[in-house]
């Protein structure tokens, strides 16, 4: 029974009270009716009572938005892919950078005729033929600059510049001088090069490939001292464009030490160094600031022929003579040969009572230091 006051068919649908009242809080909304994974029946489908009564969206259905974003993550994936591909397989790899030409070394220990003559404590280079040569870096002077057909007048000024402080590095420095650190002649040099220098300073030979005296000026420290720091210095540098689109810088000098015992107070005598260099320099050795020794022609007295001059030089100390070289047998296999010994003028040991030599051998260029057919240098 209804209760009193109802109708008697109950309350109308959609009126106040009646049981529709418990959904009014659901909203359909268009979002709601839109995001719907439910599909009305076809009029195909509803004639065929096998189909199912709901079909669900296919996931490439929701948008084109969804697919282009699938696009674009594929896309990248095949860039990226592409990219790391190519880094390790790179069909334009650099050409290797060419290999420096080894060095190739000659020496010639100059033996006096008799005892070696004593120089003056106060002025150890008076009355020599070094009284009038120039201290330092200041013997090594540049010829005027020019310009070659493949290198300009800059490039030309900067390889002999390069040249000059590997000289004075390698020859007048007080540190690598007496057999100290060689760092700065080590980094100037080409990097192909690095491994026949270490070499040469940790096994040192006379076989005109690692004779560390090749590439440097050094003294035995445990027996020589320099009695005088200003080395004196002359010579000749000239530089030429060869065929293979490369400068080379010839130099020619000669330096004079004035050295003692280290141990004692022994008088002063002179060591004279004559060193003929052939250095090449490419784009890429001037670009690195990189020296390239091709040849070392080196002439030191006085030695005694049997000093074994490859490692250091020792040489002769006032009131010294050289040791009677011994005799060497061509039909002896055993022995390697090694670079011959020669004869020291008189003249270069001026000293006290000595007459001192007039000009000097550096003052003119070496003929004998290039190999044949070496290009003629170029003018301007």
């Amino acid at each position: 029974m209804t209760g009193p006051g109802d109708p008697p068919e109950g309350i109308p649908e959609g009126s106040p009270g009646s049981g529709d009242d418990e959904y009014r809080s659901v909203v359909f909304d268009e979002s709601f009716v839109r995001a719907a994974r439910i599909q009305e029946y076809s009029a195909r489908e509803r004639l065929d009572g096998s189909t199912r009564a709901v079909r669900t969206r296919r996931f490439w259905a929701r948008g084109g938005a969804t697919r282009q974003a699938l696009v674009l993550v594929v896309l990248i994936a095949v860039a990226f892919g592409t990219a790391i591909y190519l880094g390790i397989r790179n069909p334009y790899e650099q050409a290797p950078e060419p290999v420096a030409q080894p060095l190739r070394i000659t020496l010639v220990p100059l033996a006096p005729a008799g005892a070696v003559p004593a120089a003056d404590r106060a002025r150890p280079f008076a009355g020599s033929a070094a009284a009038g040569y120039r201290t330092g870096s200041e013997g090594f002077t540049l010829p005027a600059p020019f310009s070659t057909p493949h290198f300009s007048e800059s490039q030309v000024t900067q390889a002999l510049t390069l040249a000059k402080e590997y000289l004075w590095a390698s020859a007048v420095d007080p540190a690598a001088l007496t057999g100290g650190e060689v760092r700065t002649v080590r980094e100037m040099l080409d990097p192909g090069q690095r491994v026949q220098f270490d070499r040469s300073l940790t096994a040192p030979a006379d076989d005109g490939r690692h004779a560390a005296t090749g590439w440097l000026v050094r003294l035995d420290p445990a027996r020589i001292a320099l009695a005088d720091e200003q080395v004196r210095v002359a010579g000749t540098m000239a530089v030429m464009e060869t065929a293979d689109d490369a400068l080379e810088v010839l130099t020619d000098h000669t330096m004079v030490y004035a050295v003692r015992a280290a141990v004692g107070n022994g008088e002063p005598s002179l060591f004279t160094v004559r060193r003929a260099l052939r250095i090449r320099f490419d784009r890429q050795d001037l670009r690195d600031q990189h020296v390239e020794l091709l040849q070392a022609d080196v002439e030191a007295g006085p030695l005694s022929c049997g000093s074994g001059p490859a490692e250091r030089f020792e040489p002769l100390l006032a009131g010294e003579k050289a040791a009677a070289q011994a005799g060497v047998d061509p039909y002896d296999h055993r022995h390697q040969i090694t670079s011959v010994c020669g004869a020291l003028a008189p003249g270069s040991l001026a000293g006290p009572g000595v007459t001192a030599r007039q000009g000097s051998p550096a003052a003119r260029p070496s003929e004998s230091s290039a190999a044949p057919g070496s290009p003629v240098p170029l003018r301007r």
